[in-house]
């Protein structure tokens, strides 16, 4: 684990402030951003503390301070799997074009399923703010978006997907495929990888996983769904500041 570099009462207290962020998160954003923020001066040099500074900018509306956060996420863990909100960071600034510039600057064979969807969410709603209907409806066009199966991200690709359908006039397709996210969203539960989609899907009680990545993963979709991006929120968290330098 990260947090084994600290010493055990600051791993402990950074422990604590991250648990908080998760579990207020989707509630209490701003109370979670508070925390994130006490995590990142204790820890700014661990990844996942960025990674949780940066979700929880984002839900509070701070653009510019997720973008700059996941990007220092980016190089200490050298990972991809939060570039999806990185696409979206940058809608929420105001620069879709450099948005679509990102998502097209990697492999997207190398990213997990789960990953490719939220992306192509982002790059369909970096489109839309550019006017390109058509072309957000083909950046949904991708293997997930199978009507005949559905994993825990089906939903969300197969709502933004009618989303668009709908902003091009095409409605009764859109309220297909509404109708099938529903279906998705109904048989899934928090164990199952998959169900087959069909007219006659069994009901399951969907159960919501309180984790950090999970909670800001369903709602970067939203907010990168035809629905449109939200405004740019004035930058904030500045004890936060990027402290590779220390």
């Amino acid at each position: 684990m990260e947090l084994k570099t600290l010493s055990k009462e600051n791993a402990d207290e950074v422990a604590r402030h991250l648990a908080m962020a998760a579990r207020l998160i989707e509630d209490d954003p701003a109370a979670a951003h508070r925390h994130a923020l006490a995590a990142a001066r204790r820890a700014g040099r661990i990844a996942v503390v960025r990674e949780t500074l940066a979700l929880t900018a984002y839900e509070t509306g701070d653009f510019a301070l997720a973008l700059r956060e996941l990007r220092t996420y980016r190089r200490i863990s050298g990972r991809d799997d939060q570039l999806p909100l990185m696409v979206d960071s940058e809608r929420g600034v105001g620069r879709p074009d450099r948005a679509l510039e990102l998502g097209r600057s990697v492999d997207r064979a190398r990213l997990a399923a789960d990953v490719q969807v939220a992306l192509a969410i982002a790059m369909s709603g970096a489109r839309l703010d550019l006017g390109q209907t058509e072309a957000a409806l083909a950046e949904l066009e991708i293997p997930q978006l199978d009507r005949r199966s559905a994993y825990s991200y089906s939903p969300a690709l197969f709502d933004a997907y009618a989303t668009v359908l709908e902003d091009l006039g095409r409605s009764a397709e859109a309220d297909d495929w509404h109708a099938l996210a529903e279906r998705a969203r109904d048989a899934l539960g928090q164990d199952e990888e998959l169900v087959v989609v069909e007219e006659d899907l069994p009901d399951h009680d969907a159960v919501d996983a309180p984790e950090v990545e999970t909670a800001s993963r369903a709602q970067l979709a939203d907010a990168g769904s035809a629905e449109g991006t939200g405004a740019p929120a004035e930058k904030a968290g500045r004890d936060a500041e990027d402290r590779d330098g220390e």
